[in-house]
């Protein structure tokens, strides 16, 4: 029985690739089982297999417990420590003892257990070993044969034996794929169930185009041709920034390669999907306008508060620079990390002249100036009453038409300005603290938390029973903005109910800033009437 044993271990290692330690286990559990079956009571067993010989010994073992514990759960398998302390002492609950009984024999039946507890073991084996080597592989490019297609799931076939799976929300849209066909995918995730390791492939993701460039340009691979972002709108149109790090490299010429045969190996790849090869910069400005591409951008204004840049366009120019249904903006944005505002030549101008004259009706208004003084600081790029209060003495004085005089009495109202804005703030914000779950709710920022607070909105639940014209009477918030953190604060009243519950709240919050709307509207017609 004892090479009976080894030659089984022996055997069902070799075939199947797995640990005899593991295989040992589980004839150890195959014994245990057919030792409690054959005693006929729910009796605790361990079965010790000697590794060189193949020699086994059977324990009954019994757990220690408090003497606090009673009744047992468990008699068969349990004992007090004082019922034992006498004969083994240093032992403490949770402990177990243990006494020899007669070992059952390695025969048909005790084979046939020994069976189902390898095929168990076995699986369980080759599970672990197939998640443990492909979780260090998760961001490579994995590549396959369509074993078949479930409900627009791909299954594909990635060799010795194993699985992954493309989901029909991972597949290019309206992308043919058959049974038999030759496929690659970005594996993502890897996650191990119960019916085995499921690896996740995508072939939508910007990683995914990123391999691609990566397997056919060899620069990339050579670290001569930096990739720093991608953006795509999946089979049909990509953008990939690339840099070079030696001069005497063109990055973009080198990913398109002679007569575009790299560029379209990847789009072939990607069902016809249409790359663009963006030149990144460092400068951001440079780097939007080189992602606007085919536009050609006349001007730019950046907001780096907003994180914002608007971008102006010939008239002629305007729905190539938008691309269809918004995709080249989009795209651009998305491999920016910026966002990006297109109008016209004309429409910018107009933007810029209305923005300035609210700016110089502010510094008139705060510091109490006159136009031209005004004018003045505004053409120096004083916007704020920040800059004119606390940037450097010397710019301010540097100016020709400011005096030493005019600079310290404006620095001066400045800051009163500031410092009684920063007072009236404080008082409105009153002793009220802002509930957790407000402070931590999606949108919200401290400062509008504590404003709420002031006005008896400590949670949630307080701002989810307010109306869109309720918010709108604190300072700095519109409409979209006030119909956003209302449907945010509403959305766990749905939250087990369907989804078209949803949609409701959504309609609601919508309603009532049309109503708001068709309310100034109709006001607004009424006065022209009179």
């Amino acid at each position: 029985m004892s090479k009976e044993i080894l030659l089984v271990v022996d055997a069902v290692s070799h075939e199947r690739g797995i640990e005899k330690d593991i295989i040992f286990d589980a004839l150890e559990c195959a014994l245990a089982s057919a030792t409690k079956k054959k005693s006929g009571k729910e009796i605790d067993v361990r079965v010790a297999i000697d590794r060189e010989s193949g020699d086994y010994e059977t324990f009954r073992r019994w757990q220690i417990l408090d003497d606090e514990v009673d009744p047992f759960e468990y008699y068969d398998k349990q004992v007090l420590l004082s019922r034992i302390t006498a004969d083994n002492p240093g032992l403490v609950p949770g402990d177990f003892i243990e006494e020899p009984i007669p070992s059952v024999e390695f025969g048909r039946i005790a084979a046939q257990t020994a069976k189902q507890v390898i095929v168990q073991k076995v699986r369980e084996a080759e599970r672990k070993k197939v998640v443990d080597e492909y979780q260090v592989r998760i961001g490579e490019m994995l590549s396959g044969t369509v074993k078949r297609i479930e409900r627009g799931n791909v299954i594909v076939d990635i060799g010795n034996n194993i699985d992954a799976i493309i989901k029909r929300e991972d597949m290019i849209p309206r992308e043919p794929v058959r049974n038999g066909d030759r496929i690659r995918g970005y594996l993502y995730e890897v996650k191990s169930q119960t019916r085995g390791p499921q690896l996740n492939l995508s072939r939508i993701s910007n990683e995914y185009l990123i391999e691609l460039f990566k397997v056919e340009v060899p620069e990339i691979g050579e670290e001569l041709i930096q990739i720093h972002n991608a953006a795509r709108d999946p089979g049909l149109r990509a953008k990939i920034a690339v840099q070079a790090h030696d001069e005497r490299i063109d990055p973009v010429g080198a990913c398109v390669g002679m007569r575009g045969s790299r560029v379209q190996v990847v789009s072939n790849e990607l069902a016809g999907e249409r790359v663009d090869i963006i030149l990144w910069d460092e400068n951001n400005a440079q780097f939007v306008i080189n992602a606007m591409s085919p536009a050609e951008v006349k001007s730019i204004i950046v907001d780096e508060e907003s994180n914002s840049m608007d971008i102006a366009v010939d008239e002629s120019q305007l729905s190539q620079a938008i691309g269809r249904n918004g995709q080249n903006i989009k795209l651009a944005s998305q491999l920016t990390g910026w966002d990006l505002n297109v109008m016209t030549v004309e429409e910018a101008e107009n933007k810029n002249e209305e923005e300035a004259q609210n700016t110089l009706n502010q510094l008139m208004e705060q510091l109490d100036i006159d136009e031209d003084l005004a004018i003045v600081l505004l053409n120096e790029g004083f916007t704020s009453l920040e800059e004119v209060a606390y940037v450097p003495l010397q710019e301010m004085l540097d100016i020709e038409e400011l005096d030493e005089e005019i600079v310290m009495a404006l620095r001066e109202r400045a800051k009163d300005v500031l410092l009684t804005k920063a007072i009236s703030d404080e008082e409105q914000l009153g002793d009220s603290e802002p509930a957790t779950d407000l402070l931590e709710m999606d949108g919200m920022n401290e400062q509008l938390a504590h404003q709420l607070a002031s006005r008896n909105i400590i949670s949630m639940e307080d701002l989810a029973e307010q109306s869109v014209d309720d918010l709108l009477e604190i300072q700095d918030i519109d409409e979209k903005q006030a119909a956003e953190l209302i449907m945010t604060a509403r959305a766990p009243w749905f939250a087990d109910e369907e989804p078209a519950k949803d949609s409701i709240v959504k309609e609601s919050v919508v309603k009532e800033s049309v109503v708001k709307d068709d309310s100034a509207q109709q006001q607004a017609d009424s006065q022209d009437k009179q």
